[in-house]
């Protein structure tokens, strides 16, 4: 229990009004950064509820550091110091679920720590290994219920907020008030202070010809009732705006993306067919652009719920016809799904890759789809390999692909041999490299 479940049951809140307790707390960013003790371990939120002017300044306290602060994150959307500078290394411990262009920076300095596991289990491996005491989020200006709301982020942020003892809330006037177990009441804060700071935009890239051959494929698999769930970048955006005109579609995914908001807005998601959270979309974190922002601002439809809940296989699997996109970096012949590696460099994360393959692979009339180009680095490495190179990881088993697409076709691999699965995954390969992926297979004997 922490300081302000103990406060709550003694009655220290009663008869105050919500904005005398919104002002008892009222500081400045310094003032919460001096809660900030040597030895501490800290947390914050990510994705569109960053709290970034607390992060920008929060390099401002190593001078004070001996033991050093413990940070656990996601991924950080803004580049700041204490995140990419390995200067600081020795004054912050980052341990990270998930690799971003940052901490790739800082790869080899000692100021992060990669902690793989599935993004359901987030927040037990935290709890399982050290909880923060401290706990920082980006949330809404207060309602008239005394209440603000940590919008766009439950991905971890409800079991770290419970178990910290110094919570500090940045309470940013541009930020979107989305329902959900994400309305805190005010009271929880020790300090919180006021910023007016535009919003992460997540801008996907364009949609060219190869997005929108890719996007048409798996719109074909698409049938009207499915349950989607989209991944990051731009080919899984460009599949959002090809189901435009599918009917009833719903939605139970981690990442709330600007396209579905588009698909919610034209009338193609009703959630009507869903078997659990009917009539909902469903989601632990949103990420997008403007459009999406102000399109989930008190949305009676649409919620977000802790990723232990939206990304649980078992719950996944709830529903009908679950219809997961995701992508890869590179897939070998035998199905084998590395999405997060370089070699054995890390490069992004597990996320919630194998959550949603399982969740999908064992939903009733469900489909896992990877949907990616057949090359990277313009067109001279092919992303369909013989072999995965030497210590990649292995982010979803061979026993959990389904199918393949790329801009040359689809290549099904659910319930296929492997001689099959080789042939099938030669077929959507780039042309370029089919010749040498045969000869390949034959010299590993595959069949």
């Amino acid at each position: 229990m922490n300081k302000w479940h103990d406060n709550y049951l003694r009655g220290l809140y009663r008869g105050k009004s919500p904005q005398e307790l919104y002002d008892q707390r009222l500081a400045t960013v310094q003032e919460a950064l001096d809660l900030i003790e040597d030895g501490d371990c800290l947390t914050w939120s990510t994705h569109g509820s960053e709290p970034k002017v607390f992060l920008s300044h929060l390099h401002t306290i190593a001078p004070r550091l001996e033991q050093g602060v413990t940070c656990w994150n996601t991924i950080s959307r803004w580049e700041y110091p204490v995140t990419s500078d390995p200067a600081l290394a020795g004054k912050f411990r980052i341990q990270t679920f998930f690799f971003d262009k940052w901490s790739v920076g800082a790869r080899g300095s000692g100021l992060y720590d990669f902690f793989p596991v599935d993004q359901h289990l987030y927040a037990r491996g935290v709890q399982a290994c050290r909880s923060p005491n401290v706990f920082v989020a980006q949330v809404s200006p207060m309602d008239k219920h005394g209440y603000v709301h940590l919008s766009c982020d439950l991905i971890m942020t409800m079991e770290n907020l419970y178990q910290a003892d110094k919570i500090i809330f940045e309470v940013n006037a541009r930020t979107p008030m989305v329902w959900g177990e994400n309305a805190l009441p005010v009271s929880m804060a020790d300090v919180l202070y006021e910023v007016d700071e535009p919003i992460y935009q997540l801008q996907d890239p364009p949609i060219g010809e190869k997005e929108k051959t890719i996007a048409g494929y798996v719109a074909e698999m698409m049938r009207d009732g499915d349950c989607i769930q989209l991944g990051f970048g731009g080919i899984p955006n460009a599949i959002g705006f090809a189901l435009m005109d599918k009917h009833d579609l719903g939605i139970h995914t981690e990442q709330i993306g600007t396209s579905m908001a588009h698909l919610m807005e034209c009338g193609a998601v009703t959630n009507r067919y869903k078997r659990i959270d009917k009539g909902i979309t469903v989601g632990s974190f949103i990420s997008g652009d403007n459009f999406l922002y102000e399109f989930v601002d008190q949305h009676p439809r649409l919620v977000v719920r802790r990723s232990r809940y939206t990304n649980d296989p078992y719950v996944i699997a709830q529903n009908d016809n679950v219809v997961s996109v995701n992508a890869s970096l590179q897939i070998d012949l035998t199905g084998q799904v590395c999405a997060e590696s370089i070699g054995p460099w890390q490069h992004s994360g597990t996320g919630g890759a194998t959550d949603f393959a399982w969740g999908a692979y064992h939903s009733k009339g469900g489909r896992a789809i990877l949907a990616q180009s057949a090359t990277t680095k313009q067109g001279t490495l092919s992303r369909i390999v013989p072999t995965l190179e030497p210590g990649a990881i292995v982010s979803v088993s061979r026993n959990l692909t389904d199918m393949v697409v790329t801009e040359y076709g689809v290549a099904k691999l659910r319930q296929r041999t492997v001689k099959q699965r080789v042939e099938n995954l030669i077929a959507v390969a780039h042309p370029d490299f089919r010749a040498e992926l045969r000869r390949e297979v034959d010299r590993l004997m595959y069949y």
